[in-house]
């Protein structure tokens, strides 16, 4: 038995039952990752001293009689998610050398149930970007073709799930970078309801879309990391007070009485051959457990990429003005307050980081923000209303995650619209502030695909229900990649 391919819930089983311990378990999963990650490239840093601390508190807490799902489990954290006392970049070069004074919520409620952190992943900078080519330190290679993209901007957390270098991990998803990588590299990948899991900790790239979620190896994991995350935060208002349901409870292979809705907009012109018929033939698996089908129609779709590019930058710009080389992260050191500004900010942020700090102050600029922020606003209230009348006759949504599987390495990095439109499945969800899950469907020149399952505002127990019923069909089994 190889520990590091485990569950999160078969672990948790052998750990319970005092079968291995949760040192061994630590141990080979940073034995796996030490064996393959100098070629994939998830991690930023790694935690050894950290995790080996945590797993021998965790095998004194199961000693004592201590239990939980995630007690003693290792876990990736995106390195966008502060963590006391560790260092947390954004994968950016301002932020090389930030060691946060206290962790995010997430990261706490994580570590209070027992959760073993083995270390920080890589991403696109401050989650910027679609295929984790944009960091500022290295890209991430995708499990399953080390010439390919694992997705992004979660492309580390995605890939070190992926290739068993952590049970589970955390990412954020601001227009699909938690569902979009967890699509390309095989795995499940959850982004919950705008409001139901805490942002407090995060650094910000757009405060009205980024979401925290998680990547797991199958369902059922994902509702139990989805359980220790969510719930109202008193250091972040803008989480739901409603009461968080029990996530596994939703588990059921029955999909009778179920309606789900295929919106016909999510199949067009220029996906990739293979990718409609892959994606349908899953949802023929839906059906064949008990759910209906029906087309369904969100005509303001094709305007979401739009909106969303002047949104998400708009909203960058703010959030990203507070890295001036005065307070904290790096400074250029010169002699004036303005040509410091201007040089710290100049070396210290990447290139698609630059694009969209300029393209967002362009939209909010005199002269310009009726135009264009205010416009897609109002696009972004169409979006929501079109979501919500669907829902009124349909359980949940289901479409593709992606129009393409992964992408060679470099193949869009001098196109951003291209690169763009990877996310134009998944964005649309942003914008509502809906949960969407991604679970793998399928392979395709060789190369994973995923199924979303789109559910209304605060209702993650449907959508993990209707991947859940996927997942049981035995329609496809991924296997694991040949590393």
């Amino acid at each position: 038995m190889s520990l590091h391919s485990l569950t999160i819930h078969e672990a948790g089983g052998l750990l319970a039952r005092r079968e291995i311990t949760s040192v061994e378990l630590t141990t080979a999963v940073l034995a796996r990752l030490s064996a393959v990650d100098e070629r994939v490239r998830a991690y930023i840093t790694t935690l050894e001293d950290r995790a080996m601390s945590q797993a021998e508190e965790a095998d004194r807490q199961l000693a004592r009689g201590a239990t939980g799902p995630l007690l003693g489990i290792p876990i990736a954290l995106k390195d966008i998610l502060c963590l006391n006392g560790e260092r947390t970049t954004a994968a950016s070069r301002i932020l090389e050398h930030f060691v946060p004074p206290y962790s995010a919520t997430v990261v706490d409620r994580l570590e209070a149930l027992g959760a073993v952190f083995v270390g920080k992943t890589n991403l696109d900078e401050f989650a910027m970007g679609s295929s984790t080519e944009h960091s500022a330190f290295f890209p991430t290679h995708n499990p399953w073709n080390l010439e390919t993209v694992p997705g992004g901007s979660s492309g580390g957390s995605a890939a070190a799930v992926a290739a068993d270098m952590a049970l589970a991990a955390l990412g954020t998803d601001t227009g699909g970078s938690i569902r979009q990588p967890a699509a390309l590299c095989g795995v499940v990948g959850f982004k919950p309801t705008y409001g139901r899991v805490s942002r407090f900790g995060l650094l910000a790239f757009a405060s009205s879309l980024d979401q925290v979620g998680p990547f797991t190896k199958d369902v059922t994991d994902c509702a139990l990391m989805l359980q220790a995350i969510a719930g109202q935060d008193p250091h972040d208002s803008t989480t739901s007070p409603l009461p968080v349901p029990d996530y596994s409870a939703a588990l059921q292979a029955d999909l009778r009485g179920i309606r789900l809705g295929v919106p016909r907009e999510y199949f067009v012109e220029g996906m990739q051959p293979g990718m409609e018929e892959t994606v349908r033939s899953a949802m023929g698996a839906l059906q064949a457990q008990g759910a209906e089908l029906v087309d369904v129609s969100l005509p303001a779709t094709p305007y979401a990429l739009a909106t969303y590019y002047i949104i998400a930058p708009a909203e960058a710009s703010a959030n990203l003005a507070r890295y001036d080389g005065i307070r904290y992260g790096y400074s250029a050191g010169a002699s004036s307050m303005w040509e410091n500004y201007d040089l710290t900010r100049g070396v210290g942020f990447g290139t698609e980081v630059k694009r969209r700090i300029m393209l967002g102050t362009y939209a909010l600029s005199e002269g310009y923000a009726d135009q264009y922020y205010r416009q897609a606003q109002k696009a972004r209230t169409v979006i929501k209303q079109e979501f919500d009348e669907v829902f009124r006759s349909c359980h949940a949504l289901v479409t593709p995650v992606t129009p393409t599987v992964a992408f060679r390495l470099g193949q869009r990095l001098d196109d951003p619209y291209q690169m763009y439109l990877c996310d134009a499945f998944t964005l649309p969800a942003n914008i509502a502030g809906i949960p969407g899950i991604s679970v793998p469907c399928g392979m395709l020149d060789g190369l994973p695909v995923g199924l979303q399952v789109l559910a209304p505002a605060f209702d993650e127990s449907t959508a993990l229900r209707v991947a859940y019923a996927y997942e049981q069909s035995g329609h496809f089994r991924s296997g694991k990649p040949a590393l």
